[in-house]
């Protein structure tokens, strides 16, 4: 069995819906109130395991997850839009593609806004100051502007990680002393 297929089906799945959601955002200038309810979805996937559950437990029936769905959409405030397509995709047992919708989405809005998301693991936090630099940096290089997305990994022991899109650039110390050593044990 091909191991990338239920990732590339539940890709697919996630496309198809975020482009029927976006079309519909983008025909009645919905679009901010759109970016406002993934801001709250994103939030309730990485804050709730409950949530996360719900959305991939096979154990709740279909009546169950749309219910449930309803009343966590109607609880956060979300647009009409938004809580009409979780009902929907609970109704299809298609919840679980969730996290890929709203990153779909994300990418969609980036698109038409003329922005890029940077996703940026340094070694310890940068300010703000750091941050606005390097997002400078990188519009300069790729041409649009640069939402940077920060984590932090004290592995890395200095330097960055920087993945824009398809691009990744790794000036991380623990990268270049991984490379060092697979140059001495070539050596040696």
């Amino acid at each position: 069995m091909d191991v990338s297929e239920p990732a590339s089906i539940s890709t697919g799945i996630a496309a198809r819906y975020a482009k029927a959601v976006f079309d519909l955002a983008n025909e009645d200038n919905q679009v901010a109130a759109l970016e406002s309810d993934l801001d709250a979805l994103e939030a309730a996937l990485a804050d709730s395991a409950e949530f996360d559950a719900l959305i991939t437990s096979p154990v709740y029936s279909r009546e169950e997850q749309a219910a449930a769905i309803g009343a966590v959409a109607q609880k956060m405030g979300l647009s009409a839009l938004v809580a009409n397509t979780l009902g929907l995709m609970a109704n299809k047992r298609r919840l679980f593609v969730l996290p890929q919708l709203a990153a779909t989405l994300r990418d969609m809005i980036a698109e038409q806004k003329g922005e890029a998301t940077a996703e940026v693991t340094a070694a310890k936090a940068l300010t703000a100051e750091q941050q606005d630099k390097l997002a400078a940096s990188l519009k300069a290089s790729v041409g649009k502007d640069v939402k940077v997305k920060l984590a932090v990994d004290e592995s890395l022991i200095g330097g960055l990680i920087v993945k824009v899109g398809s691009k990744m650039i790794d000036t991380s110390i623990r990268s270049q002393l991984a490379a060092l050593q697979n140059t001495m044990k070539e050596v040696g």
